[in-house]
């Protein structure tokens, strides 16, 4: 990457030009951009409108959005008017490099009185014949969204005055783009958790499932799943799990977790703590910075013995005719944490009508007060029964009419006579 240093002089700093235009101009400013920028843009249709309106009030050339992945700590044109070719090619900027890189590392206005490979990373601008470029970061709730620039054919130098404009046109922008995300992400967390979750559970032989999920009201989406598979020898893998942290990503990390999980267990169906071992040395190689927990167990359904290794996951809840009692079983490590973590089996033997309840800390915990108030609700509200039923009435007692703050996932698992059950 070239260091910006010895290019100082190709830059200016926006801060000694001439003054602004009066507020009664730049309120008129306002009024003509409210009706081209909603406070919902759907990204590059009305983006572009916006665009090329701008365009008329600076009497610039061009006008280009080029969006932040925080990801590949790039930014990517997403609409552009003048130069469509940026977002037809694909334009990505590394952050910090060139002029629209520098703008969103600094978060300030720059302008540019020369365009060429040493003062701008995409040579289409410099081949279209650019001369004078301004650009601003776009930011909206602190959160970098991207860079809005325009640039001249001619030779100009841009006023304050312009700044301020392209600075109010760009909060606009920003703000749109932000709720545009927010609705975006929502809409491709869902569809991909919904792809993930279990559409029909398998059908076993002496046991008897239901499942809740429901996403948080609060956060949003995050990372909360559950699985339910069938493995060799009349066995049934049971997953509950919840990555940190909310949205679109904590959903791809949760199912990159899910599918390199299903992988492990096909090869290593007896041993759960193999399997969580495999899946935190794939985590941490692949995904560093990724924290999980997750609660994996193995159900011999014909022997009644669950095999069940804990990731830093609340231990399941066991009911039977008599009571409701919680696994006394210390969790390991979560995922993600450290490499190399040795993580434990422990066995447990299953009655008929034993029902074995997993479920993630959206169920149990409430801000202000004490998990283990949200565990005792949980353990008088876990009564024997058919497990839909069970299922009904801990999420009417525990979530209630109001949607919960935080993800909750449930799953409930009940032994069953083997006559009692076929298999269909």
């Amino acid at each position: 990457m070239r260091e910006f240093a010895s290019y100082r002089h190709r830059w200016s700093a926006l801060s000694h030009l001439e003054p602004a235009r009066d507020d009664d101009e730049l309120s008129r400013f306002d009024e003509e951009f409210g009706k081209y920028i909603p406070e919902y843009v759907e990204p590059r249709r009305l983006l572009e409108s916006a665009l090329a309106r701008l365009r008329t009030v600076l009497d610039v050339d061009t006008a280009t959005v080029l969006r932040y992945d925080s990801r590949s700590s790039r930014l990517v044109a997403v609409a552009s008017s003048g130069i469509e070719e940026e977002v037809n090619q694909g334009v990505r900027i590394p952050f910090g490099a060139g002029f629209a890189g520098r703008i969103a590392a600094i978060l300030r206005p720059l302008t540019v009185d020369h365009v060429d490979e040493e003062t701008v990373v995409n040579p289409l601008l410099w081949e279209h014949g650019l001369r004078s470029m301004l650009g601003v970061p776009m930011v909206s709730y602190g959160r970098l969204l991207g860079v809005l620039h325009v640039g001249s054919v001619t030779g100009r130098a841009f006023t304050q005055a312009d700044i301020r404009t392209l600075e109010r046109v760009s909060e606009r922008l920003a703000h749109s783009v932000y709720f545009a995300s927010l609705g975006e992400e929502h809409t491709a967390a869902l569809a991909l958790q919904r792809s993930l979750l279990p559409a029909a559970l398998p059908d076993v032989r002496g046991l008897e499932v239901a499942t809740r999920y429901v996403p948080g009201a609060d956060a949003g989406l995050g990372g909360d799943w559950y699985d339910l598979f069938s493995l060799p020898d009349d066995r049934v893998g049971i997953v509950m799990g919840d990555v940190a942290g909310h949205g679109l990503e904590a959903s791809v990390v949760m199912g990159r977790i899910r599918s390199a999980l299903r992988a492990y267990a096909l090869e290593w169906s007896e041993d759960p703590a193999f399997v969580l071992e495999r899946v935190d040395a794939k985590m941490q190689h692949f995904e560093p910075g990724v924290m999980a927990t997750i609660a994996y167990g193995v159900l011999d359904a014909s022997r009644r013995k669950l095999t069940l290794s804990l990731a830093g996951h609340p231990p399941p809840i066991r009911t039977n005719d008599n009571e409701s009692t919680i696994f006394d079983i210390v969790p390991d490590l979560p995922i993600g944490l450290f490499p190399g973590v040795a993580r434990r089996n422990t066995e447990i033997v299953l009655m008929d009508h034993d029902a074995v309840a997993f479920y993630t800390d959206g169920l149990v915990e409430r801000r202000g007060e004490s998990m283990d108030i949200g565990l005792k609700r949980l353990l008088t509200a876990m009564t024997n029964g058919e497990p839909e039923v069970v299922c009904a009435r801990v999420m009417s007692r525990l979530v209630g009419p109001q949607a919960p703050r935080d993800d909750v996932a449930l799953l409930i698992a009940r032994c069953v006579p083997f006559d009692d059950r076929q298999v269909s």
